[in-house]
């Protein structure tokens, strides 16, 4: 099972998510990015996972048609599974508001 762990400015904008927001991302991660976590296979295409071009390291996930979530793959805590970074989640301005 994936470990994970949140920055603040990630528990600053959850919690400025609407509770339907907050349900549509944890129903994305868990049912499609944690499986896929654990499989090692690739990413589900409507995640539509890419990398962040301005961020070396750092990941963009769809959780919403317009919601958005950042990540990074951070150090193993247990070993043989994926530790996850979850650095900001917003809407589609994620991308251009620091």
């Amino acid at each position: 099972m994936p470990t994970f762990e949140t920055t603040t400015r990630f528990t600053t904008d959850l919690d400025r998510l609407t509770p339907a927001q907050r349900h549509r991302f944890r129903r994305a991660v868990l049912n499609g990015f944690v499986p896929d976590l654990r499989t090692g296979r690739p990413f589900h295409p409507g995640l539509r996972i890419k990398g962040v071009r301005s961020a070396p390291g750092v990941y963009e996930l769809t959780w919403a048609p317009d919601g958005r979530a950042t990540w990074s793959y951070g150090r193993a805590r247990i070993a043989r599974d994926r530790h996850i970074v979850w650095r900001r989640i917003r809407t589609h301005d994620i991308l251009t508001r620091h």
